[in-house]
């Protein structure tokens, strides 16, 4: 069997399983509750507590129906990406008892929104859709310009609303909760989960000190050639990267040698590749090309 082949058998089983995750997360999560979260699956929960007609079936109707748009206004590629989500998320559902795990609402918002968000960041991650809502959005997007992520907002959040015709004003808003919710994990999931510190460290007297203290510690460090900004002196600048659980004794190493050395702390979501926390590659230097333009900071004597 060819790579490209097992390949693609290894995004279908990922996808059968992030469809059937989004699955759980509706029959026993929101649906039982009717809670409308957007989508297609938001339609079907509306339709199915106002009128008792079948979620799964709903779901299937409206997918075709965003099928036969997306066939007319977007790309066969587009259709193709789409199709097999269309077709086998409400066979999930159908197949997925409904049933009520959790008695309270809120909780139930917060257990399903996170399952439902795994679902959709596995989706993402291999660059395929479950259908439904997400068609429109991609239209408006080439004829308008507007952005999905916007029109997909927009239409999520009036089926939110929708809530309030058939099941009251708190569920609207534990359905607006919901997409809040669902939002921040897939950004934390699609982020990445082993997060990492970037620290940039500057001193005026004790710099070396610091490099051959965190050289001890076991950290690489990739040393820049930067410009006072009011002095235009030249100087060092290093940058380490740690993990999360390291920074706080980083810190203390750094103001234990020099108190009012400049540190600045950002959020690294993802480091690859290389070696950045590696003794052996301490003091390993790289070189800023001598045309390149360099950095400046804000203050040559920051504190």
């Amino acid at each position: 069997m060819s790579r490209i082949r097992r390949s693609k058998i290894l995004q279908f089983l990922v996808m059968l399983v992030a469809l059937e995750i989004i699955a759980v997360s509706i029959n026993m999560f929101y649906a039982p509750h009717d809670i409308a979260a957007g989508g297609a699956t938001g339609l079907g929960i509306l339709l199915e507590a106002a009128f008792g007609f079948n979620l799964s079936l709903v779901v299937l109707i409206i997918n075709m129906g965003m099928l036969i748009l997306a066939y007319f206004f977007l790309s066969k590629q587009t259709v193709l990406k789409i199709a097999v989500g269309s077709f086998v998320l409400p066979l999930c559902l159908a197949l997925t008892p409904q049933i009520k795990l959790i008695e309270d609402p809120l909780l139930t918002v917060i257990v399903g929104g996170s399952v439902f968000a795994v679902g959709i960041s596995m989706l993402y991650q291999i660059n395929a859709s479950s259908g439904g809502t997400t068609v429109p959005p991609l239209i408006i997007k080439k004829f308008w310009g507007v952005k999905t992520s916007l029109s997909l907002l927009a239409i999520d959040g009036f089926i939110c609303l929708l809530n309030v015709f058939v099941s009251g004003f708190e569920t609207m808003a534990l359905a607006i909760t919901s997409q809040v919710l669902t939002t921040i994990v897939m950004n934390f999931i699609e982020t990445g989960l082993d997060r990492k510190k970037i620290i940039y460290i500057m001193s005026d007297d004790a710099l070396e000190e610091i490099k051959a203290k965190l050289g001890l510690l076991g950290k690489a460090l990739t040393i820049f050639n930067v410009t006072g900004g009011f002095t235009g002196h030249d100087k060092e600048m290093l940058m380490v990267v740690v993990e999360n659980p390291d920074y706080h004794q980083m810190l203390e190493v750094v103001h234990e040698i020099d108190s009012s050395a400049f540190v600045l702390v950002m959020n690294a979501s993802e480091a690859r590749g290389g070696i950045w926390n590696d003794g052996d590659q301490y003091g390993a230097k790289i070189e800023i090309p001598a045309d390149a333009p360099a950095a400046s900071t804000p203050n040559d004597s920051a504190k």
